[in-house]
């Protein structure tokens, strides 16, 4: 997993708050990336911008194109959707468990994974060792059940410590090699820059030592510690998005109200352009281009997911949008992902932690996702 590609996965499952906060810290860290607009400020020596009816992407900034439609009338909705509501955030265990009653298991080991989830503590890791829980149970049950629970987002849970979380993200990573985690038994050698003596004593070239290093290093050795960090404090809620109902049709309404519209700076891209002798200018502005259009990229991509994935909720969970909450009806992040033609993983990330303003209020997309039961032979749920 490069740099890049971690830092993809990283923005898919931020709420819009913590989205701004990363983009301001990447504006300030790269100086070829720069504000072209900012709706959360609000200038009064100009007037509001005219609303367009339309569809627009533009490849040099993150404006998506998403649009409200009927500007003074949706004033008023628009001003409930961002003011939010107080909520208690939610905890490692409370997230574990949401995938966890999603799988498709039996119930002797689900219980076996809510025991192991609630052993847990704030860094992921096992309190008590696992088979001093459970008497009996048999060997091969548990350790399927510490393999599910290992797999489900943030990976590398229910591991007895760092090392063996780090070993866990690496064995669940595309193409792993099995190397890489022999690599994490000499993390102080590798520290100390000695690839040699690594390469030497798990049988690989040095360049293979240091690409294993670079996949260590994208990866959280305490994958626990970004839920406990705010475990115990009371936030307000933003929405991410809102569906208003009108007529007999829904509008998908993405909050850009607190998303910077951001863009490439003009230097930079003429001092990328330019064949004049200061290679090291030129190299230095192309880096950072580079790195500003792939955040650019991802900040979009984070945007275009949420839309499709709060579509396909909308699609499935309609008689919901219509009737209310009593109308919700059982779906699964498998439903939504072959719906997408994506990983359930991304639908995973792109549901936790965000929320949505509906005609019946405000609700965790997670929410809209419960162990399914019937379902018809295209795999929706038969209502």
């Amino acid at each position: 997993m490069n740099t890049q590609l971690y830092q993809s996965i990283r923005l898919m499952s931020l709420p819009v708050i913590e989205l701004r906060e990363v983009i301001q810290e990447e504006i300030e860290r790269n100086p070829a990336l720069e504000v072209l607009a900012d709706p959360a400020v609000v200038s009064l020596d100009q007037p509001q911008r005219e609303q367009k009816e339309e569809y627009d992407y533009f490849e040099s900034s993150s404006d998506s194109g998403f649009v409200r439609r009927n500007g003074a009338e949706l004033s008023d909705a628009n001003q409930q959707f961002i003011e939010g509501i107080r909520a208690n955030p939610q905890t490692l265990q409370d997230y574990l468990l949401w995938q966890l009653h999603l799988q498709p298991i039996d119930t002797e080991l689900l219980n076996i994974c809510d025991v192991l989830i609630q052993n847990l503590d704030d860094d992921g890791f096992h309190k008590e060792a696992p088979e001093t829980l459970f008497k009996p149970v048999a060997p091969q049950r548990l350790a399927e059940a510490l393999k599910l629970v290992q797999t489900l987002d943030p990976q590398g849970s229910c591991t007895c410590n760092f090392r063996e979380s780090l070993k866990v993200q690496l064995r669940l990573l595309p193409d792993a090699d099995p190397l890489a985690e022999k690599a994490v038994d000499y993390l102080e050698l590798l520290e100390k820059g000695r690839f040699g003596e690594v390469a030497k004593n798990i049988g690989c070239s040095i360049d293979e030592v240091r690409d294993f290093l670079e996949q260590i290093r994208q990866l959280s050795p305490y994958p626990g510690r970004h839920y406990s960090s705010s475990a115990s404090a009371v936030r307000f809620i933003v929405p991410d998005i809102q569906v208003i109902k009108k007529d007999h049709d829904f509008s998908i309404i993405l909050n850009d109200e607190e998303i910077p519209v951001l863009g490439l700076n003009p230097f930079f891209m003429k001092l990328s352009a330019t064949e004049e002798n200061n290679v090291a200018a030129r190299d230095f502005a192309r880096e950072n281009i580079k790195e500003a259009r792939w955040f650019i990229y991802s900040v979009n991509q984070r945007n275009h997911t949420l839309l499709r994935v709060t579509r396909a909720i909308l699609d499935f969970q309609r008689p919901f949008f219509i009737d209310g909450p009593k109308y919700l009806l059982p779906l699964t992040l498998r439903e939504i992902a072959d719906e997408l033609g994506i990983h359930e993983a991304t639908v995973s990330r792109t549901a936790n932690g965000k929320y949505i303003q509906t005609e019946w209020g405000i609700f965790e997309l997670r929410r809209f996702f419960s162990r399914s039961i019937n379902k018809t032979s295209t795999g929706r749920t038969q209502y």
